[in-house]
């Protein structure tokens, strides 16, 4: 069904167009179409995964209790361990419509993510006529991956903190990223004397983070130019609670937490459009398409921190797991 709806976009919009697009059949955009957003899935959304684990670690310093006005400022560094399975995907000529795999008899190739090697696949196609080739684009070609952001957390009184995060726009290979946040912790264990009595402690907290990355996608040259699909943009709204507890040994703070968050994906073509536009709107056509594929996704990650006092100065190593595996190191200073 949604196939038909599409074709009869495509159809529509093409006819409606510039008169010169009844040179190319609509059904030829139509199945590029259909090849882009099936590509866009494979490629991009091991990245989009990995963002959401990076922006969900390291949002508590210490579940104890804030007095109103406490400020700590921290510098972190993120580290991503790029799994080996969601380096690659097997992209199949059965899986295509409009273009297949240059090399002949060759049915499947190993095609990198966004999160693989520099490698590319060569895939042809024909435009009413006219060759189009197309090199895959490659992946950030890395088995970590960095990132550094500012953290803080300011008391505002009964035990509660806002705290916000934010990063530079992070260039790496073909990729950007950037994420920024805002959340609220609450102490709990203010309520139970026998808890803090023994160095115990147990707080919760609620955020919200927005991870925005845009890699380079399908630079696609054709007889009636550039398709103008040479930027993808992912936007991901992200709302995250969690729960964390500590046990501090004088200087030193061991904590563990629980992480829950539901992600928010969509996807949207971007940059200079393309030659083609003088023919037919594809920007507009495809990026509406490009909402097939957004989603939600729900992600159960579990946190474990080491936080040693020197002075006002605080050293903090958080790792988390689950699906992945993300370290997060930050210095801090207490105001």
């Amino acid at each position: 069904m949604r196939k038909s709806v599409l074709k009869g976009i495509v159809v529509f919009i093409f006819c409606a167009s510039n008169a010169n697009a009844q040179s190319i059949p609509a059904e030829e955009i139509y199945f590029l179409i259909k090849d882009a957003i099936f590509f866009t899935d494979q490629y991009v959304t091991p990245a989009t995964d990995a963002a959401v684990y990076q922006a969900a670690s390291g949002w508590v310093n210490t579940p104890k209790k804030a007095k109103r006005w406490d400020f700590t400022l921290g510098l972190h560094g993120n580290v991503f361990f790029v799994p080996q399975s969601d380096r690659s995907f097997r992209l199949n000529n059965s899986d295509l419509s409009f273009f297949k795999i240059k090399e002949e008899g060759l049915e499947s190739a190993l095609t990198p993510s966004t999160l693989g090697s520099d490698q590319y696949v060569e895939l042809i196609g024909d435009l009413n006529g006219s060759a189009v080739s197309l090199r895959t684009p490659e992946g950030i070609d890395r088995e970590v991956v960095f990132y550094p952001y500012l953290q803080g957390s300011l008391g505002i009184g009964y035990g509660t903190e806002i705290i916000g995060k934010f990063s530079p726009r992070i260039k790496l290979k073909n990729v950007d990223y950037q994420v920024y946040g805002l959340g609220l912790k609450h102490n709990l264990s203010q309520y139970f004397s026998g808890l803090e009595k023994r160095n115990l402690h147990l707080s919760i907290l609620a955020a919200y983070s927005k991870e925005d990355l845009t890699v380079n996608f399908l630079d696609v040259q054709t007889a009636y130019g550039n398709l103008g699909l040479n930027a993808l943009n992912s936007l991901i709204d992200t709302w995250q609670f969690q729960v964390n507890a500590s046990k501090e040994f004088k200087k030193f703070e061991l904590s563990t937490g629980f992480i829950m968050n539901t992600s928010d994906f969509e996807y949207k073509v971007n940059g200079p459009k393309g030659e083609i536009e003088k023919i037919t709107p594809l920007q507009s056509i495809l990026n509406g398409q490009l909402k097939s594929i957004a989603r939600t996704k729900f992600n159960a990650i579990g946190e474990i921190s080491g936080r040693y006092q020197f002075s006002r100065f605080y050293v903090q190593q958080t790792l988390a797991f689950g699906k992945f595996v993300n370290s997060n190191t930050a210095l801090q200073y207490e105001f």
